[in-house]
């Protein structure tokens, strides 16, 4: 009876516990299901805007390859891009007030010591991803050289206006003090080469007699006077449409600089400018809700009217595989590394953040165009302090592009290999400074890079007019290095964000004890010891009548 009774008990005892486990288990379920439901929610709503951007460019890329068969003219395509087209002149509508009132604050909110300590460690950074990037793509091109081959195989090339790279570097320096700021919105100085008639005259000797000092008598000497004329080529000024940031990026950090030493004086322009900024990003907002369907169109209009890829060479094929490696060993290698190294944080969570960016480059392959939306994701999904966002953006958009210089370095390996031209080491450098140089001068448009090429190959004798050779694929390279170069951009933005940490804190303080301050002294205030006064006073004069 005992042993019966025991075995009762534990099997109860064991079917308690199971019911126990049961029913924990479904509270956990139920609440696993509240809690993932409620999240994929939340996900949702916070980054539908990325999805709905990347799923853009999916179907933009199936919709492109979809219509390829139908050959349409160019026309048909043109009025297929419009959408994309309008994306772009939004976005490039918002680009020039953005950059100057962003800067302006930018500035006006730090000290000459903040910023130049800013600005430094920016300088610094720029420089050190750009040789990186330069060095990576001559590494790569040397090792795969893809330029294996016959310059056959690319058929019939075009010209290419030459550009004297000693021109291209004066026209960088004159572009950065722009004498009209009303036209440097709206053009840029670019030298532009004319010719002009030279009259020489040449002095000739006819029947000359060499004589001593017997004969001199008898010596006779005729001369002839000859003119000639020759056309002679010569720089002369010009101008081309498209803004002119490197000039309205240096005079916004020196105005921005001159307000804020300006103290009370420079208040009202820092609120005006302050306001300006907050009004485009809040455009910014609206636009967003535009930008999938302008990608769409951007991405499958281009694709449409691209040449047929089956008559991609191997040597094109190549070429287009080696910047793909290039690019992605400097995007999700090197930048990476740095962000890590510096900052011990997860870059990917921090790339993360930049998907809108990275995807809205990729479409519009402009990175002035992608500066709103790298705005937006940096200061509200990153939480980037503005004064860092204001200050490194708009100068990185304009001089920073590890990108183009991978790109353009790569590219000029790639021709010398084409042509069998054998590049020994000072070559290489030349090529490698060069290609630093170019690509800070190059514009934040699309396809800027063929441009500053032309100074690349010059520095080392190569053809400028083999640049066509690689313009077929120019239009996609484009818009991955574009992606580079706001990816670099923005992993700078968070290196300087760390690195000034200190000094920002410290603006913090003073610019709390300065509100304070100001507070107090707006309060109005009591005369204390005149009111004690009057109160003596009036007991004095009441205890005298009594």
């Amino acid at each position: 009876h005992t042993d019966s009774s025991g075995c009762l008990i534990r099997h109860y005892q064991m079917q308690r516990f199971r019911e126990g486990i049961h029913i924990r288990t479904m509270k956990a379920k139920r609440k696993v299901e509240e809690i993932s439901k409620e999240d994929v929610q939340a996900f949702l709503k916070k980054n539908a805007f990325v999805l709905f951007t990347v799923g853009a460019v999916v179907l933009g890329i199936a919709l492109g390859f979809a219509l390829r068969p139908y050959k349409m003219t160019y026309r048909e395509v043109k009025y297929f891009s419009f959408p994309g087209e309008l994306l772009m002149r939004m976005l490039q509508m918002l680009v020039l007030p953005l950059l100057v009132s962003s800067l302006i604050t930018g500035m006006a909110a730090l000290d000459s010591k903040a910023s130049g300590k800013m600005g430094m460690r920016a300088v610094i950074y720029y420089m050190t991803t750009t040789f990186i990037a330069v060095f990576v793509g001559i590494i790569i091109v040397l090792v795969i050289h893809p330029g294996k081959g016959s310059k056959a195989e690319f058929g019939k090339q075009q010209k290419i206006e030459q550009v004297s790279p000693a021109d291209a570097f004066l026209d960088l320096i004159r572009n950065m003090f722009p004498p009209n700021l009303v036209q440097a919105c709206t053009q840029q100085f670019k030298t532009k080469y004319g010719t002009r008639k030279v009259h020489t005259t040449v002095t000739v000797m006819v029947n000359d007699t060499f004589f001593n000092s017997s004969t001199a008598a008898n010596g006779t000497q005729e001369v002839e006077v000859l003119e000639f004329t020759r056309e002679e080529v010569i720089p002369v000024a010009g101008q081309v449409n498209g803004v002119n940031a490197l000039g309205l990026v240096v005079f916004s950090m020196c105005f921005g600089l001159i307000i804020g030493s300006m103290k009370e004086q420079g208040q009202i322009l820092r609120d005006f400018f302050d306001s300006l900024n907050d009004a485009i990003m809040k455009l910014v907002a609206i636009i967003m809700w535009y930008c999938p369907i302008g990608i769409l169109f951007l991405i499958s209009g281009k694709i449409v009217e691209m040449d047929d890829i089956t008559e991609m060479g191997g040597q094109l094929a190549m070429y287009t595989i080696t910047v793909i490696i290039g690019l992605s060993i400097h995007a999700f290698l090197i930048l990476p590394m740095l962000y890590f190294v510096i900052t011990r944080q997860n870059p990917f969570i921090f790339i993360a953040g930049l998907l809108q960016a990275l995807v809205t480059a990729l479409g519009t392959s402009s990175s002035s165009a992608t500066l709103p939306v790298t705005f937006k994701c940096l200061e509200e999904n990153n939480k980037i302090d503005k004064r860092v966002t204001r200050f490194v953006l708009p100068v990185g958009a304009t001089i920073n592009m590890d990108g183009t210089a991978l790109y353009e370095a790569l590219a000029a390996i790639f021709i010398a290999q084409v042509n069998n031209m054998e590049m020994n080491f000072g070559q290489i450098l030349t090529i490698s400074i060069t290609a630093t140089a170019a690509s800070i001068g190059a514009a934040g448009i699309p396809q800027a890079g063929l441009v500053t090429m032309v100074i690349v190959l010059t520095s080392v004798g190569l053809p400028t007019d083999d640049i066509t050779l690689i313009i077929a694929v120019d239009w996609f390279l484009d818009r991955l290095r574009t992606t580079t170069n706001v990816l670099g951009d923005s992993i700078g933005a968070g290196i300087v964000e760390f690195l000034s940490r200190h000094e920002l804190r410290c603006k913090d303080v003073e610019m709390g004890n300065s509100v304070v301050e100001e507070k107090e002294r707006k309060k109005p205030y009591k005369l204390i010891s005149q009111d004690s006064d009057f109160e003596n006073d009036k007991r004095m004069h009441s205890e005298s009548n009594m």
